[in-house]
């Protein structure tokens, strides 16, 4: 193989062109949309624990795999500290006032010929623009071992100076992200972009361009129709797009049953149709997605399938008036 690195920039644009990200792609992000905007850490208050497998295309050799496991919590008004007003008055006043979230997630996602594995640290800022609606901001600070699978290349020469290249060994990419969140108890609206840096790998030596990692841009929105006690309908649309890639929206619509049951369907328009289920038992929320491709890859796939396991901790009675969707 006498150039490789041309080679590989080819299939790594080839890649991203079929699959519209460099960034792993979510189903089921209304029930985390911490993994696409910081702004949402420990925006309703809840310590949450959440795990995520995503398996694309099942059956066809080099699809992409994502796992990720996230946490966010809050700093509420729980420690005190002691001001002595008088010589026998003391006033007991919060240490904090609830307004400061963090959260991070750890990552594996391998695409063809690529893999990626690190970790998001995340802090956001909460504050009310009205009596019960919430607006949050975040950054986060990312950082991910990229390395190229060389078990899926075969060198005609086993010398070949592109043996010793960096990204076969491996190279760490720090990059960053910031999104805005609002909350309210009928509507949620987010906008993030990641990879603000735009970190790039080169690829073999000088005559091959850099492979950047583009700017991706997230803008979501849902809104609550209360049609009983028990019963909502929440449409929802996400839509996507990098810096070189043109847009990609989900449009979808979620049936919600006191609020332990869901089941939805959504539209991407890249071409696929997304069915989803989930339920909660006590603080426990488990969901399952399974996305049909209407390209002719579904014919020799099993196709796309997503879980998710989630755990809540927290008193939304004590803390706050009232709490995100799950």
């Amino acid at each position: 193989m006498k150039r490789p690195g041309l080679i590989l920039f080819l299939f790594l644009y080839c890649v991203a062109q079929l699959e519209g990200q460099q960034l792993p792609l979510y189903s089921q992000y209304l029930y985390n949309k911490f993994l696409i905007n910081p702004g949402v850490a420990g925006s309703d208050g809840y310590t949450s624990i959440n795990m995520t497998a995503r398996e694309q295309w099942i059956g066809y050799s080099g699809a992409p795999r994502t796992f990720s496991v996230s946490w966010q919590s809050r700093l509420l008004k729980q420690g005190y500290k002691i001001r002595q007003v008088s010589h026998n008055r003391n006033v007991y006043r919060p240490r904090t006032d609830g307004k400061v979230g963090h959260g991070g997630y750890i990552f594996n996602d391998r695409n063809g010929l690529v893999n990626r594995t690190g970790f998001q640290l995340s802090y956001s800022y909460h504050m009310w623009v009205k009596s019960n609606t919430q607006l949050s901001m975040g950054l986060s600070f990312t950082g991910y071992h990229f390395k190229i699978n060389e078990k899926e290349i075969n060198f005609e020469d086993p010398d070949d100076p592109w043996m010793n290249n960096e990204l076969r060994r491996g190279i760490f990419v720090p990059d960053a992200a910031f999104g805005v969140y609002v909350l309210n108890p009928s509507y949620t609206f987010g906008f993030s972009t990641e990879q603000l840096f735009g970190a790039a790998g080169k690829m073999g030596d000088n005559a091959y361009r850099n492979f950047r990692m583009d700017r991706h841009y997230y803008m979501f929105g849902t809104y609550v129709f209360n049609s009983g006690s028990k019963n909502e309908l929440q449409p929802s649309a996400l839509l996507m797009m990098s810096e070189q890639l043109r847009p990609q929206a989900d449009i979808g619509i979620t049936y919600i049953y006191d609020q332990s049951f869901w089941t939805g369907l959504t539209y991407r328009t890249s071409g696929a149709l997304i069915g989803n289920f989930g339920f909660r038992y006590t603080n426990i929320f488990i969901g399952y997605a399974f996305d049909f491709t209407m390209h002719e890859i579904q014919r020799v796939t099993y196709g796309t399938h997503e879980l998710t396991l989630a755990v809540k901790f927290g008193d939304s009675a004590r803390k706050f008036r009232w709490l995100d969707r799950y």
